[in-house]
Formats: C-alpha cells, structure tokens, sequence
C-alpha cells in the first residue's frame, strides 16, 4: 500500500498518469460517459471554488478562522496529549466538516491512543493517525458512507479558501484525492513564504499571515481542518527528534491521547 502524504508535485504526476490511463480508454470507446461525468464534476468544483475565492480575496482578515486564537461558537477544540507534551487545536466543522467529524469520534472511542507520529520532517511537518505505526494504514468513520465517492476506505478532500497551510495548521494527510482516512499532520515549517505568493490568488490577510511560516505549496492538495493554539513548542520538539531514513524518529513518540475541550454537535 502507498504510503500517505505525497508532496505536491509528486501528487500531479500521479494525477497526469491517471490522465493518460482515462485517455486511452477513451480511445478505446470504454467509459465515456463514467469520464464525462467525472469531468463535468471537476469543471464544477472549479468554477464553485473561484466564485468563493473571488470573494475570499476581499475579504478581512476576521473571515479567516485560523487568524484567530479565540475559540468561537461555530468551531471545536482538543487537545493531544503526546509523550513530549501537550498541543490544544481548534478545529473547523463549517469548513471541513468530514474531517472534523472523523477527527472527533476517532477522539472520542480512544482511537488515536498510543498512535505514533511516523513521520516526522523539520522545518516541514510532523505526522501521525496511522495505527499501525507504519504509516500505510487507518481508517475513517465514513467508509462506505462518503456519497462524493464510489467506494473504499476514504473519504473527500474539503477545499476552501478560507483555510491555509500556515505553520500549525492541522491536515488530513492522504495518498491522493478522496483518500483521507485517519491520518494527519501539523505545518511547522517557521520560514517566511509571503514573497512567492500571488495577491490574484491569496487575499492579503493570509500572505501576511505566510510570513510567520508554512507550506503554501500544499494548498489546494489536503484538507486543513484545524489550527495549533498552543503547544506550538512542543511540536517543535518532535520536528526536531532525531529520525531514520524513512523519517521515522528513532525514540517513539506517541499520542497518550485526545482530549475534546470544546465539542462540536453535527446536524443529522
């Protein structure tokens, strides 16, 4: 099984193969209809997602969730507990409610408990969900019930432009689109990356906001459905573990657990 959390580049090369796949089975004569549909379901998660960053760039900066310590009535908080310390995330139901969802009841019956972080980059991310400790595996609450998808273990990426890969920024890892399943990581890169960035295609609150850190390159790629509020030191710490050659640290660390300071109630 391929492992989660692709970089981005090596994510469009996996997407242009499965391009050139589709193409010849359209030459073929075999699922056209199947490829004009998913097309025509690209096309319109594009045009919805320009239309909501044409607004997002005019935006203040109060429209954006992660700008904020403040916990508000519409988002949820947890804290996870790990062996180097703790670190306190709100989450955000209105914008990824999939994944905060998962996240939650995974919480909730203790499924992150002595998890690891597999995975773990400095000035990049650090990693974990992953039960196995090998980071190939998990699984989501919504197997078999994610409607957007046809079928298997994931579940759909969550895009907004209202959410970013600022350094902290809580993450469904995944292996390519729709296949978000337990896995996540935390931004940690502290580097300055306003200066790469476009104002036709990032409002000015959140390249200012790129300038404490970041990843922007991951944007559009994974669904940020959450934000460190504190703790931000401690995962520096596990940034900073000594690791193997797969990235893996060489001293465990482990999530003791998650704890939820705030719930979130879904409608049914």
């Amino acid at each position: 099984m391929k492992k989660y959390f692709y970089l981005a580049l090596a994510a469009a090369g996996l997407f242009l193969l499965a391009g050139c796949e589709d193409l010849n089975r359209l030459l073929k004569g075999e699922e056209y209809v199947a490829s004009s549909q998913a097309a025509s379901a690209s096309q319109s998660a594009a045009s919805s997602y320009q239309k909501a960053l044409d607004k997002a760039l005019k935006a203040k900066t109060s429209a954006f969730p992660q700008l904020s310590k403040k916990v508000a009535s519409n988002e949820a908080q947890v804290k996870i507990q790990t062996s180097m310390g703790d670190i306190t995330v709100k989450l955000f139901p209105d914008y990824a409610p999939l994944a905060v969802e998962n996240f939650l009841t995974h919480a909730k019956t203790g499924y992150y408990d002595g998890v690891l972080f597999h995975r773990v980059i400095d000035d990049f991310v650090i990693q974990g969900g992953d039960p196995s400790g090998q980071g190939d595996g998990g699984e989501s609450i919504w197997k078999g019930k994610d409607s957007s998808i046809d079928s298997g273990n994931g579940f759909a990426n969550e895009i907004t432009p209202y959410l970013y890969h600022f350094r902290g920024a809580l993450a469904m890892a995944n292996s390519g689109e729709n296949t978000n399943t337990s896995q996540f990581f935390i931004v940690q890169n502290t580097e300055n990356q306003s200066e790469s960035l476009s104002a036709s295609q990032y409002p000015q609150p959140v390249i200012e906001a790129y300038k404490d850190g970041g990843y922007p390159s991951l944007d559009g790629n994974y669904t940020v459905f959450g934000q460190v509020t504190d703790g931000m030191d401690v995962v520096d710490k596990i940034a900073q573990t000594a690791t193997d050659s797969q990235d893996k640290p060489e001293t465990d660390v482990t999530i003791t657990s998650v704890k939820i300071i705030k719930d979130y109630s879904f409608k049914k």
